[in-house]
Order: structure tokens, then C-alpha cells, then sequence
């Protein structure tokens, strides 16, 4: 088959996809993105450059359109260079929150879209209006709304969706959800594994070392902000680090803001430790920053409790890695994280906004170890049920094979005379609408 993948940072959440149907040497994979180092050997690059920002007396609301609709230009300018150059593709994947897919109807018209949507925005119960710490402004409902302009310009053109939970399915509007299919995403379960030995030896991490006498309790994000539930999690601490004389605190995650708005001075970090800094024992709490891959495994598998919170907003891989190395988790009792874990089986979940609920569940894995060990061994039994990389990709392939009409595991050349015929099974998600082969690539979702 020949892939044409779109995604403003390669690869995006086309890595493991590609890599997949790189190995398999029977596809031509073209990626359309701006410029950035990363390589995957046999996927050729097409660059585009980053569109102009919009002037700064332009209206707010106006101001991620208007970047999405320059980004849909050079995305499609790259497009009809390669289209000159002969190549045509079976099958376009992209992800629709850039804008960079809204053009692509008319550089292939009839070549089937297979969209990546994320989240639709709303004014209240999901992740705005959530945090009572930060009420919403009312110049700020107009400007949520037109954030969603991308959105309605995708799920109006032809082709059809995915997005890896039920509830980000569920923030779409009733009309759009039959386009879109659920595809929920896997980890490598050998990469991403329990190590029972971490707890038996002394492991260090930057400059911190974590001995075998020490609870370590674990908390990742990307950037350490309100969205991933950081001011929570630092408000729990005191009762943690003082109920727990051997508690040790690692938190991964950078200083910068990937969600929400920014803070006029400073960083999270320092407004938190300004709030709670004087009840912490400092010389147990330590800020890693942003780690490496390796060591960002060996941490949760040294890990004693790992706490994941978040807004009603998109899941991280963290939790999903977790799950796979088998940590017992403490999870926010929000949407998505309970499709993740259940209760008293695989985890256990508080209420997002209460630091003292957060700090008993920590401490409720910390002293009953064996409690902590049923669910470890839950949380990993479930991440080889749902989670597993096989399973994704080929749910993936099945994917693309009903909106194309093409399998991408088809056999390069005829099975010899007498073989039996290989047959797919479609693996359907409950609740999964089905597109339609012979329509995928002209389909409109009407409200």
C-alpha cells in the first residue's frame, strides 16, 4: 500500500503504526511534517514550514483557526508536489487538531482519510470549568467555542474517524460520534514489564538514590501543571512525607505548561512549593525534570505507589506504562482514567479535587503491601488484556482495511497452489461504528 501520514511533529502517535508497517517491506510511507531530527528507517520526509502567527491586535478566538488554516496550506502545497511527482496514495492518516488535514480533499479527492480526533472543546464539565481553583471568565466562553472552528472543518470533510477512548468519542457531538471509531492504543508489554528485583536493590536516578528500606511514590507528567492535577498531588505531600517517615517522592515532568494557560511569573513548581514548601521534608521530595526513556521505566518499576491524576481531558502513555510494569496506581476518579482502572481491582481512585483522599490511598498501598501486590498484578493482567501492541496494530490494519478497502497485510505474492487462504478477523471495539469500504472516502458526517 502506499501511506501518506500528516502530523506536525513526526511521528506523533503514528510511531509504533509506522514502525510496524515499516518492518513489513511491503509499503511506500511518505510523512508530511515540519522539520525535526527524528529518523524511521524507510519513511520518506516531506517538510513543510510552520505558518506565520497571526497578528497580535487579531481577535483571540480567531487565533489557533487561523494557524490551522496556514498549516492546511503548506501541508497541501507538499501534498500536490509529491501528487507531480506521481505518487497517489491509498490511504491519508493524519491528525485532525493541526488543521493540517483540511486541504487534502482537494489535492486526492476519493483517496480515503483515516482522521485522528482528539478532543472537542466544551464550556463546562470537562476539562474548563472543572478545577473549582480556577473558575472560568466569561470573555473566555466565546474563545472555548471557536476553538472547536478545526474540529467542525474535519468532521464535516470526507473520511473517517479514530480517537483511543470512549470518552474522548464521547466530548464529540451526537452527530459526529457514528464517524468515529474507538482505537484504543497498546504498549510494548516486553519493553514496559514488572521488575520484581527494583524493590530489593538500591536504584538511583540523576543524583537521587532510592534504597530498598525507602517507599517510593512516583508521579509523571509531562510539564508539572493544574491540568495533570500537580497542585493536588503537592498538597497531599505534607500528610504523606508525615505518616510515612521512609516515603520518598519522585516527580517527573518539566516546567513549562502543555495544557491550559500559563502563569504571569514563574513556574507551577514554585508557586507550589511557595504554598507547601515549609511542611515538606525537601530532602525527600525530588524534582527529576523531564528523564530518559530507561529511566523513566526503572523508576515505575522501583515504584511503591504511583499517583496519576488528571483533568476530565486526554489520557497520557504514562498511565497506560504504569499499568504495563504493574504499578499500583492511585488514579483520579475522572473520565478517562476510570476506563483505565477500576476501582479496588487494578488501582485505587480519589477524587480529583480532595488532597486528603489522594493522601490516603497512597498510604493505604504503602502500609498494606499485600493489597499493593493484588493490585499490581491486576493492573498488569489488565495491560495484557486491553493494552497489548499486537492487538493494537492489528485492531489498526482492521482499521484501515474497512475504510480503504485495502489490507495492509496482504500477501506480496500468491500463496502457493492448495494453501489455504489467510482469513483476517475484524476485531471490533464495542461501541464502534463500522465504516463502509465503498464510501469511507466520500463520506460526509451530517448533523
Amino acid at each position: 500500500m502506499k501511506f501518506l501520514f500528516v502530523h506536525q511533529n513526526f511521528p506523533g502517535q503514528y510511531l509504533h503504526l509506522i514502525r510496524h508497517l515499516a518492518r513489513s517491506g511491503q509499503h511506500e510511507i511518505v510523512f508530511i511534517s515540519e522539520n525535526n531530527e527524528n529518523v524511521i528507517p524507510g519513511v520518506r520526509r516531506v517538510i513543510y514550514r510552520a505558518p506565520h502567527t497571526p497578528p497580535p491586535n487579531s481577535h483571540p478566538g480567531i487565533r489557533d483557526f487561523a494557524i490551522g488554516l496556514g498549516r492546511a496550506d503548506g501541508v497541501a502545497q507538499a501534498a500536490m508536489t509529491l501528487k507531480n511527482l506521481g505518487f497517489v496514495p491509498d490511504i491519508i492518516l493524519g491528525h485532525h487538531g493541526w488543521g493540517e488535514l483540511l486541504n487534502m480533499q482537494d489535492v486526492f479527492p476519493g483517496v480515503p482519510v483515516l482522521g485522528y480526533f482528539e478532543f472537542f472543546y466544551h464550556t463546562d464539565n470537562y476539562d474548563v470549568g472543572f478545577d473549582p481553583e480556577f473558575p472560568l471568565l466569561p470573555e473566555m466562553l466565546p474563545r472555548i467555542r471557536a476553538k472547536n472552528a478545526i474540529n467542525l472543518q474535519a468532521l464535516n470533510n470526507p473520511g473517517w474517524g479514530q480517537t483511543p477512548t470512549l470518552f474522548q468519542r464521547s466530548t464529540y457531538p451526537d452527530w459526529a460520534q457514528t464517524r468515529i471509531s474507538v482505537l484504543r492504543e497498546g504498549v510494548d508489554l516486553d519493553l514496559c514489564r514488572p521488575d520484581p528485583k527494583a524493590a530489593r536493590t538500591t536504584c538511583t536516578f540523576g543524583d537521587v538514590t532510592i534504597s530498598p528500606k525507602d517507599r517510593l511514590i512516583t508521579y509523571v507528567a509531562r510539564d508539572l501543571e493544574p491540568y495533570r492535577g500537580f497542585h493536588v498531588f503537592m498538597r497531599a505531600l505534607p500528610t504523606i512525607l508525615e505518616k510515612c517517615p521512609q516515603a520518598q517522592v519522585a516527580l517527573v515532568g518539566g516546567d513549562g505548561v502543555s495544557y491550559g494557560a500559563r502563569l504571569p511569573h514563574g513556574t507551577w513548581k514554585q508557586r507550589m512549593l511557595s504554598e507547601v514548601g515549609d511542611r515538606l521534608d525537601l530532602d525527600r521530595v525530588h524534582f527529576l525534570g523531564k528523564v530518559p526513556y530507561d529511566g523513566f521505566r526503572a523508576l515505575l518499576q522501583r515504584s511503591d505507589a504511583h499517583v496519576y491524576l488528571t483533568y476530565p481531558f486526554v489520557a497520557s502513555w504514562s498511565l497506560r506504562e504504569a499499568m504495563a510494569m504493574g504499578c499500583a496506581i492511585v488514579g483520579s476518579d475522572t473520565a478517562p482514567v476510570r476506563e483505565f482502572i477500576e476501582d479496588g481491582r487494578t488501582g485505587l481512585l480519589a477524587p480529583f479535587i480532595e488532597p486528603k483522599r489522594i493522601a490516603e490511598s497512597v498510604l493505604t498501598l504503602l502500609e498494606n503491601r499485600k493489597q499493593a501486590k493484588a493490585l499490581r498484578e491486576a493492573a498488569r493482567s489488565e495491560a495484557e488484556a486491553t493494552l497489548c501492541m499486537n492487538d493494537y496494530l492489528n485492531r489498526y490494519e482492521d482499521l484501515i482495511e474497512q475504510v480503504s478497502g485495502i489490507s495492509p497485510s496482504h500477501e506480496s505474492a500468491p500463496a502457493p497452489s492448495g494453501a489455504p487462504k489467510k482469513k483476517r478477523t475484524a476485531r471490533k471495539e464495542a461501541g464502534t461504528a463500522k465504516p463502509s469500504k465503498a464510501k469511507a472516502g466520500r463520506t460526509r458526517v451530517e448533523a
